[in-house]
């Protein structure tokens, strides 16, 4: 019976989306908010090289919200960049991105896409590493409800997937244990500055 609504858990999880990064935008706009540009950068080009994966995989209509991210993702970057957000990038940030643009000919020479989501997932998790700092730093510089809506919108994105496998599987539910991660850091930082 599950089966008969992965397009409808993939809408959902495509409005979870648009849920969670609409006020992180605004906010990034009014200058409330300061991502790391280059997280974002990291982060928008491995979401989209992993949608292109689950698609191969057979992941279906429930990859569609991961490519509507990573997409989503790159525009926050740019708009982080713009507004002159935190634009530090350092020697393993470049490194971040590089390996994150290699997955594509290990994909190619292996002609197996879950080697390009294994290395995409673990660059996604290292791409965490600025945005932990910060907000361990500065939690209030991060939005909390952004990273709720994502963890929700992850575990929907599982359910919506066509096919069960590790290819498909992985990336979601390794973000949604990391935005859950982010989300306590962010909540336990707020109560020991307050």
């Amino acid at each position: 019976m599950l089966w008969e609504y992965k397009e409808l858990f993939s809408a959902i999880a495509v409005a979870l989306t648009f849920a969670a990064f609409y006020p992180y935008i605004r906010s990034i706009q009014a200058g409330k908010t300061k991502p790391h540009v280059f997280s974002w950068v990291i982060w928008g080009s491995t979401t989209f090289i992993v949608f292109l994966a689950q698609l191969e995989g057979g992941g279906g209509v429930g990859a569609w919200p991961i490519g509507v991210s990573g997409l989503v993702t790159i525009y926050v970057a740019y708009l982080a960049y713009r507004h002159q957000s935190d634009i530090t990038i350092t020697k393993l940030d470049w490194g971040f991105f590089i390996s994150a643009l290699l997955s594509l000919p290990i994909w190619y020479l292996t002609s197996d896409p879950l080697w390009a989501v294994v290395i995409l997932t673990t660059i996604d998790v290292l791409g965490f590493g600025p945005t932990f700092s910060k907000s361990y730093h500065h939690p209030h510089q991060e939005q909390r409800s952004f990273f709720t809506l994502f963890l929700a919108r992850n575990l929907v994105v599982i359910i919506a997937l066509e096919h069960y496998s590790l290819t498909t599987v992985l990336f979601p539910a390794v973000i949604a244990i990391m935005t859950l991660l982010v989300i306590i850091m962010i909540s336990y930082r707020r109560t020991v500055i307050r």
